[in-house]
């Protein structure tokens, strides 16, 4: 009792000898998501000032369909980046797993459902095959999926032959995720419900698991986990399973919100995941960061197009907008882990 009674004084003294910036710099520290939630309101409240139209319920339906592929691939991204990885071939794996489900089911040649889990299937493929190639190999993630990126893609166009599939030629499941229903003044797809749940389960098994405490683990001091009993290549591996099974899945929300199944799309899939997560507040360097800060990530880039658009902003300073957000937002990253106890 009397310990306790100690150390409490001692961490309130602490507290008190500490400048307002070194408050907040522990605040942002143990709630990483704080920051992008304040650039979401901010560039909301902005963005509806200069043009009322961008608080409408239509436009903000649309922000929220557009996000949800990317918001899709940046919890497989998340995943990855809180182990100390990155996965540059996020966009290839959606693809070529979109393109082969697309491309079976073309013409009523499998039933819609087969199709799906065959994506899901080669998402997870995918991902074994960049785990195996991480843990088994010891090779660096940056290089694998650099690699897989171009081996994937390359795989896409030679099946599909660069030819894509029209939504009338593939299953009503298939486009099922691109179908809308309203939500008050809102319209809101299918698509963007799926991804909602994912950031739910996925967003629950981080917070609530032991594989989740691994993952974060992991992602913070590979040695310190393994001498602490945690078999690190397992949860390696299992991150990228995880991952490609999340890249399936978003290739079929590709399908519903594209109206097609194209080889060519989402091609700047790779930067705008790892943007989202990097804006989100999850670390490059792994160990820190959550999935609703993920979610706002997504929300903050969709929120700045957008608004950009409608205040009739050229498309070159929409992308100089978020590349600066992305600098900020490492650079940010960068203080809050130099924070002392």
């Amino acid at each position: 009792m009397l310990g306790q009674e100690v150390t409490t004084a001692v961490e309130q003294f602490a507290q008190r000898r500490r400048s307002p910036l070194e408050r907040l710099q522990h605040v942002l520290h143990a709630h990483p998501s704080i920051s992008p939630l304040l650039v979401l309101i901010i560039a909301f409240v902005v963005f509806s000032s200069i043009n009322p139209r961008f608080a409408s319920p239509n436009s903000l339906s649309l922000v929220l369909q557009q996000v949800a592929v990317i918001g899709a691939l940046a919890v497989g991204q998340t995943l990855v980046i809180l182990t100390a990885g990155i996965d540059l071939s996020a966009g290839a794996v959606t693809i070529l797993a979109m393109m082969l489900a697309a491309g079976l089911a073309e013409g009523g040649g499998l039933p819609g459902v087969v199709a799906v889990l065959i994506g899901i299937g080669v998402g997870v493929l995918a991902g074994l095959a960049n785990g195996a190639l991480v843990t088994r190999v010891g090779l660096p993630p940056f290089i694998v999926t650099l690699g897989t990126l171009s081996v994937f893609t390359a795989v896409a166009l030679l099946y599909t032959k660069g030819q894509s599939v029209q939504a009338t030629d593939l299953p009503g499941l298939l486009n099922w995720t691109g179908e809308t229903f309203p939500v008050g003044d809102f319209r809101i797809s299918v698509g963007v419900v799926l991804v909602g749940v994912l950031y739910l389960l996925v967003g629950f098994a981080l917070a609530n698991t032991a594989w989740g405490r691994h993952v974060y683990a992991v992602g913070d001091d590979k040695e310190a986990a393994r001498l602490a009993g945690i078999r690190v290549d397992r949860v390696l591996l299992s991150v990228y399973l995880t991952a490609g099974a999340v890249y399936g899945l978003a290739a079929w929300i590709l399908i519903g919100r594209a109206g097609a199944a194209s080889p060519n799309a989402i091609t700047d899939a790779n930067l705008e995941s790892i943007t989202a997560v990097v804006i989100g507040g999850t670390s490059l360097f792994g160990g820190r960061g959550a999935l609703v800060g993920t979610l706002l990530g997504a929300l903050i880039v969709g929120f700045f197009r957008s608004g950009l658009s409608l205040a009739g902003v050229d498309d070159q300073y929409r992308v100089l907008a978020v590349g600066l957000l992305v600098l900020l937002a490492v650079t940010v990253d960068q203080w809050i882990r130099k924070v002392k106890a």
